[in-house]
């Protein structure tokens, strides 16, 4: 029911490496001969695709000298830049087990995962804001070109033979081959030194080097995805245009699919063969799912229709990993806030009946609700109410697991300070429909769950669905999982009480169809009604919400564009489930995925998977989008001209810095990702899809940009730097004190010095 973005890692698969190393001195080497070099950290030839797992590694080395501060990106960065350590005396500080950095002496030690990613917590705890160097060397029978596959979490530098050969400070979790490093090996020894910065949370990294079959794979994956540069790189280093992946999937395939006009451009010029057949399209479904969902793994099922004919079916893994039972059509799901379009449907179904009306304020059915006066039924529905989600409180996860009266946690909600003023801003929120579920029974006579079942389930047939309770014994019930640092465990058991008309229903993808089929066919609510659901909320000054990924919300179900066709859907998401309903209403098809992982399994997500499903059944009605590739002649002489404050909507602040001949941008509340030139104006982000391009006014000045991301474009101002006023300190004792801001907020403003 709440975001279904989880901070997800790679798949990791035990490995155990047994070399017998004879190794032979090379005097191109920098590091300690054969004697002294740590035996733990020492590799034969590389093999493809095989993990590097063994390491010397020495830290934690903290990025801050005194008390982190997360904001502070530029110190952050700055660390990483340094060389903290003399690279040339790597293999001395080996020798000694010792690495000074600083007045302090950080000890190598060994360190051998049993996992393909070396789980930097399992050696230095949970540590933020710090770095790690990691050492091995490895043997090559010629000098050569080889592809190293990289993964960190989070910044990573690399040097080979005491060179600097890639560098990348990145916020990101690790995940296998992230970073494609070229490296030109010599004869005999090579050592290998990366440098891993944390940010927070997780740290670790992996390496390989990628073996044929892994890189056939990531020129399809760089196809999809638009990449470029990773595409030349793999091309320039051998691997073959026309390469397949099972089930036969080429990169040209996967640029037509996906709609990379560059990349099938680039590919047709180095030769690639039009004429090889695409594979059918289940097949290409069945990949997404195979290729995630492994043995004894939770898994999905999956619904595609069209004019309401199911085009295809599948279920893939376990719906309960103890007793071995499989997924099946009829396996029920918690679909957690996919909910909120069934809420809605009941409070538009009433207002039909002329029980109630959206412009109704909150006070009529909880007179004492403060500020329930400002409150309309309208705002709650399209999260426009400024009511403060009671799942964003930090302690929410506390009680997560047990039961709930509606009375007693509308009572909690009352108590929490708006977010905005209602009608002002946009924020998703499940107290608001928590509230409308309290509501269809204040109105009906009947708990929400009775009105449901009476006025949708039944009469559509839907008996695999209904509203989940922590007592319910359910048939073909799926077990909810949670992927976490590799391995598969059970997840948090909400008492779904809590979660109410904002997320407690379960049901199965042959319901959820009949469901879909039903309301967009007008079987559920009247022409206006659908209307009203389906048109994007405006705020109270007439404008739409700007929120980056989506188009809009209407009454409980998103309104969005994917490649130029228009897309109805909702997702949800909560420990053990993460689910998606869309629809593609012009072309009347209804992708259903609903699956027991959360969070979820490496590459399935399923709004994600929907997405790629729509464009395997839709693509050639789909618009063309661009690539991504690093204009290596834009100019940083420029880059000056862009740095400054832009401001979106809802009082977000992009901050654009020139750092070095680096651009940067931070979005106020997210960490500072580098962005990188497209073009000579227009530049992109590598973490996610989306580009910024700054537009000069008739002077040459940059006046504003143009924020590109989920098919919207944003017109963002470029502000005016404030300057701090020259104050006497002197004068701050008089603004000191306690300011009362209502609704139970102070502001506490003390003097520290100046």
């Amino acid at each position: 029911m709440f975001s279904n973005i989880f901070k997800s890692y790679g798949i990791f698969y035990a490995l155990i490496f047994i070399f017998a190393l004879l190794l032979t001195p090379n005097s191109a080497s920098s590091a300690a001969d054969s004697k002294t070099t740590p035996q733990k950290a020492l590799y034969g030839t590389l093999q493809p695709d095989e993990f590097m797992t063994r390491w010397m590694v020495a830290g934690p080395v903290p990025v801050f000298s005194g008390k982190p501060d997360p904001a502070d990106t530029d110190t952050q960065r700055k660390a990483f830049r340094d060389e903290l350590v003399n690279i040339k005396a790597i293999g001395a500080s080996l020798e000694r087990r010792s690495l000074k950095i600083g007045e302090k002496n950080y000890s190598w030690q060994p360190v051998e995962s049993k996992e393909d990613i070396v789980d930097l917590a399992k050696t230095f705890g949970d540590t933020n804001f710090v770095i790690a160097y990691a050492w091995a060397e490895f043997q090559m029978p010629e000098p050569q070109i080889i592809l190293l596959g990289i993964g960190s979490d989070d910044g990573i530098r690399i040097w080979l033979n005491g060179k600097l050969v890639h560098d990348n400070w990145i916020g990101r979790a690790t995940r296998k081959d992230d970073d494609i490093v070229p490296l030109a090996v010599e004869k005999g020894r090579n050592q290998l030194l990366l440098k891993i910065q944390n940010m927070e949370q997780a740290w670790s990294f992996s390496c390989r080097m990628l073996g044929p079959s892994t890189l056939q794979g990531k020129m399809v994956e760089a196809a999809k995805r638009g990449n470029l540069d990773n595409l030349r790189v793999l091309l320039d280093n051998g691997v073959h245009v026309n390469a397949k992946i099972d089930p036969g999937i080429t990169a040209l395939h996967a640029a037509k699919i996906y709609g990379r006009e560059d990349v099938e451009k680039l590919l047709l010029e180095k030769g690639a063969d039009s004429g090889i057949p695409m594979p059918g399209k289940e097949i290409l479904v069945d990949a997404i799912f195979k290729k995630a969902i492994k043995d004894n793994y939770p898994g999905a099922a999956v619904l595609v229709s069209r004019n309401g004919e199911t085009l295809y079916e599948k279920c893939f893994g376990y719906a309960n990993l103890g007793y071995h039972i499989p997924i099946t059509s009829q396996t029920k799901f918690r679909i957690g806030s996919v909910s909120k379009q069934f809420t809605a449907a009941a409070i538009l179904k009433l207002q039909e009946e002329r029980k109630l009306s959206v412009r109704d304020t909150l006070s009529k059915f909880i007179p004492d609700f403060p500020r329930g006066n400002e409150v309309t039924i309208h705002h709650l529905l399209t999260h426009t109410s400024g009511i403060h989600s009671y799942t964003d409180n930090p302690d929410f996860l506390k009680t997560a697991a047990s039961e709930v009266k509606p009375e007693e946690l509308i009572e909690s909600i009352k108590k929490d300070p708006f977010d905005f003023n209602p009608g002002e801003n946009w924020k998703y929120n499940n107290s608001g429909y928590f509230i409308l579920g309290y509501i269809v029974k204040k109105i009906s006579g009947q708990p929400l769950e009775e009105y449901l079942k009476k006025n949708f389930f039944e009469p559509l047939g839907m008996k695999d669905t209904g509203t989940h309770r922590h007592n319910l014994i359910l048939e073909n019930e799926a077990e909810g999982y949670s992927y976490i640092d590799g391995k598969i465990q059970k997840a948090v058991d909400w008492d779904m009480s809590r979660a109410g008309g904002a997320g407690a229903l379960y049901s199965t993808v042959e319901d959820l169809h009949k469901w879909n089929e039903a309301v967009f066919n007008g079987k559920i609510l009247g022409e206006s009604s659908l209307r009203a659901a389906f048109t994007p909320a405006l705020l109270s000054n007439g404008t739409l919400p700007q929120t980056l990924a989506s188009g809009g919300y209407g009454y409980g179900w998103g309104i969005g564009e994917v490649r130029g066709l228009k897309e109805i859907s909702h997702g949800g998401g909560l420990h053990g489930f993460i689910s998606q309903l869309s629809r593609y209403p012009e072309q009347n098809l209804t992708v259903v995925v609903l699956t027991n992982a959360a969070p979820p399994l490496p590459d399935l997500g399923p709004s994600a998977a929907a997405q790629d499903i729509a464009a395997i059944y839709l693509w050639d009605q789909m618009d063309k989008t661009i690539s991504y590739a690093v204009d290596a002649s834009a100019d940083p002489k420029l880059f000056d001209d862009y740095a400054g404050k832009f401001e979106y909507p809802g009082g977000a602040i992009l901050t654009v810095t020139n750092e070095e001949g680096h651009l940067f941008a931070q979005l106020s509340g997210q960490p500072k990702f580098e962005i990188f030139p497209r073009s000579e104006n227009e530049f992109f982000w590598k973490v996610t899809e989306a580009r910024i391009q700054f537009v000069r006014d008739e002077t040459g000045e940059v006046r504003h940009a143009i924020h590109y991301q989920g098919g919207r474009e944003l017109k963002v101002p470029r502000i005016e730097e404030e300057i701090p006023a020259e104050l006497d300190p002197a004068s701050y004792d008089q603004y000191t004190g306690e300011y009362e801001l209502g609704q139970g907020i102070t502001i506490t403003v003390t003097r520290e010095g100046d």
